[in-house]
């Protein structure tokens, strides 16, 4: 069951990605020119992309992956070059329609499905495994490992999924973040205690046949964030 603050936090984030921050992030998954600040981000990003991708089997043929939270698609359609049968998708209606016009005319050997909506939707059915990147770190501790849990419960293989780290790094960027004017923000970044997460992860009943496996920090300039591997036992 989805918790008041995570379907309060989930309306906001649909707000500032389909309205108020469509433009920024069209050129941001681009290859348009960025200000310092932004190509940091855009360059954190692709590195974590790369990462995660890293962590799946080279060839996806035969699985079913979900790209929870894909925004314009980049990682979905690379999942999708490898093989597998990919379903993508998002809050913001804006971004995915933007995700189905980059993809390529052949996109692999896999197929890929873009959609609108809740990434906790049991009604996506059940995939081999799920890859929420950056679409967690909005989110506190509790609902963090109340996502995980709902995906997980529907996935045989791997739950790799981003948080926001609680580094005095983050805090000090998170706090020059409030400095700017409030229509010009992001919805907070919720930073997390790694150990914290890793202990409520552990305890969690539903997640008893998942063991907490790799684990990187991937830290630009303006964009820092932890990647955690769930692999089924």
């Amino acid at each position: 069951m989805q918790s008041v603050s995570y379907l309060t936090r989930r309306g906001e984030l649909e707000t500032y990605f389909d309205r108020t921050a469509v433009e920024a992030w069209v050129r941001m998954t681009s290859d348009a020119p960025l200000g310092r600040i932004r190509a940091t981000v855009r360059a954190g990003r692709d590195d974590m992309r790369a990462t995660l991708m890293g962590w799946l089997p080279v060839d996806l043929r035969g699985c079913r992956l979900l790209d929870a939270g894909c925004g314009t698609g980049a990682l979905a359609i690379e999942a999708a070059h490898r093989g597998a049968d990919v379903v993508a998708i998002d809050l913001s209606p804006t971004l995915v329609a933007l995700a189905k016009e980059r993809v390529p005319r052949h996109v692999g050997v896999g197929r890929l499905a873009f959609m609108t909506g809740d990434m906790l939707d049991p009604a996506l059915g059940r995939f081999d495994h799920v890859i929420a990147m950056d679409s967690l770190i909005h989110y506190g501790a509790p609902d963090v490992v109340r996502a995980v849990t709902g995906l997980a419960g529907r996935t045989t293989g791997s739950v790799l999924f981003t948080f926001a780290p609680r580094t005095t790094a983050l805090a000090l960027m998170h706090a020059i973040g409030r400095l700017f004017p409030r229509r010009d923000r992001a919805p907070a970044i919720e930073p997390v205690r790694e150990e914290m997460l890793r202990r409520m992860l552990a305890v969690e009943p539903k997640l008893s046949r998942f063991r907490a496996a790799r684990t990187t920090c991937v830290a630009n300039g303006f964009y820092t964030s932890q990647a955690l591997e769930l692999v089924a036992t």
